[in-house]
């Protein structure tokens, strides 16, 4: 048993699904770091519709439970109807409530960015409330080895 709990525990580690998400506290390789000045600033929001994706298994939660509450009623082909019917009132009720996907808003900022060679660049990423950017500001942009870009102030 603790060697099937062992095995579990390091399949789940090894396929639980990791995200590259840039980190100021942590030294990575860069390719190339260029240095300008921000000529513009907009922040975007994304909205991203979220549903659930264990919609079966609760449908069928539900039925099970509507089915288990129906069988307490009734004797004979009177307990089978209402065992039927509670299976498919509790399938509905649980189907229902999980229809209801929410919203979650993602914030970007769009930058561009006039480096000192003269070109200009747009960069949108994520808006990161310790770095605040405007107009005239002197940036930064680190190009990482997993081909990504960020822009930080140069201080």
């Amino acid at each position: 048993m603790k060697a099937i709990t062992v095995m579990m525990c390091a399949l789940l580690t090894i396929s639980a699904p990791t995200f590259a998400k840039y980190e100021r506290n942590k030294a990575v390789p860069v390719q190339q770091v260029l240095f300008g000045d921000v000529k513009s600033v907009r922040n975007i929001t994304e909205q991203e519709i979220i549903q659930d994706k264990n919609n079966g298994w609760k449908t069928f939660g539900g039925a099970l439970l509507g089915g288990v509450v129906g069988n307490q009623f009734g004797g004979g082909s009177g307990r089978t109807v209402a065992t039927i019917l509670g299976s498919v009132i509790g399938g509905s009720v649980a189907h229902n409530r999980q229809q209801q996907s929410h919203y979650q808003q993602n914030h970007f900022v769009e930058l561009l960015i006039q480096v000192e060679n003269g070109d200009q660049f747009m960069v949108v990423q994520d808006q990161d409330q310790s770095m605040r950017f405007s107009k005239g500001d002197n940036v930064r942009l680190v190009y990482l080895n997993d081909n990504t870009v960020r822009v930080d102030k140069a201080y």
